[in-house]
């Protein structure tokens, strides 16, 4: 056994971390217990940072940029019109590809190399993706099945990344996916697991007894333990692409928004499902 965790450098690390979050947290609490438009109006602001992160890991801001990160931010907003299980009203689809033809007319006008506008393109279009869709199955969660589901989701989530981040650091030894993220192993894995199932089934005592039953917090664990990880990993992979250590430098001790969130925005989308359908099963 090792204490990584423990050593002088990691100390300070943890400390700045953990300064930061009590900031954060309480906010963020705050605002997703306060629901409505506070709650959608505080995703809609956080996807647009997060996708202005994403962006400008690899470029600079234009106009077509601006118009990405606004439609990005809109997107959460969208998902507070929807109804029943579905995730995004049905006229989100035509709104969004009136966007794409604004984007794609945008970029027309783009004076840059052509080989470079698609790609260009692409990232900003991916920012819709990953940072406006799936930051919107959060408001979803929040505003269509209650608070404590969207907690669920932060619980389930932050347990893992605390509880991988010590077992990797005392029992580390092998690596999980180290062309991605050198760091992470198959011992913080196991304890990320460990995190999110306990974090799940907490969350299930505390808030939801008469919503979710024990084996549904299990199954809704399980999958923040897998789906958590592929969501650091995933956003690893984009930084690396982009010769970046921090999406941004916004918030000390974490780096940029999307640091903070990139294992949410896979969890978020799994505790919707399990809220919607998976719950009648279990």
């Amino acid at each position: 056994m090792t204490l990584g965790a423990l050593d002088p450098k990691n100390r300070r690390n943890l400390a700045l971390r953990a300064a930061s979050a009590a900031v954060l947290f309480p906010l963020a609490v705050w605002l997703t217990v306060l629901g409505g438009k506070p709650f959608a109006f505080l995703a809609a602001a956080g996807a647009a940072v997060a996708a202005g992160e994403l962006i400008l890991m690899f470029g600079t801001i234009g106009l077509g940029e601006v118009f990405g990160i606004a439609v990005a931010g809109a997107i959460p907003l969208m998902a507070a019109f929807g109804e029943s299980g579905d995730l995004l009203p049905g006229w989100s689809g035509l709104a969004l590809a009136a966007a794409t033809v604004v984007l794609l007319t945008v970029f027309l006008f783009r004076r840059e190399p052509l080989e470079e506008i698609p790609r260009s393109i692409a990232i900003v279009a991916l920012s819709w993706i990953y940072c406006g869709v799936l930051v919107a199955s959060l408001v979803g969660l929040r505003l269509r099945f209650g608070v404590g589901w969207v907690i669920l989701a932060f619980v389930a989530t932050w347990a893992n990344d605390t509880f991988a981040y010590f077992a990797g650091h005392s029992f580390g030894r092998h690596k999980l996916f180290e062309r991605i993220s050198p760091k992470k192993t198959w011992e913080g894995f196991a304890g990320g697991i460990v995190g999110s199932v306990v974090g799940a089934l907490v969350t299930r005592w505390l808030l939801l007894d008469g919503e979710l039953s024990p084996a549904a917090a299990v199954v809704v664990g399980l999958g923040a333990a897998i789906l958590g990880p592929l969501g650091d990993l995933a956003e690893s992979m984009i930084k690396r692409a982009a010769g970046v250590k921090d999406s941004s430098r916004i918030i000390p001790g974490h780096g940029g928004l999307l640091d903070r969130i990139d294992a949410l925005l896979f969890v978020g989308p799994w505790t919707y499902v399990c809220a919607a359908h998976v719950v009648k099963f279990l």
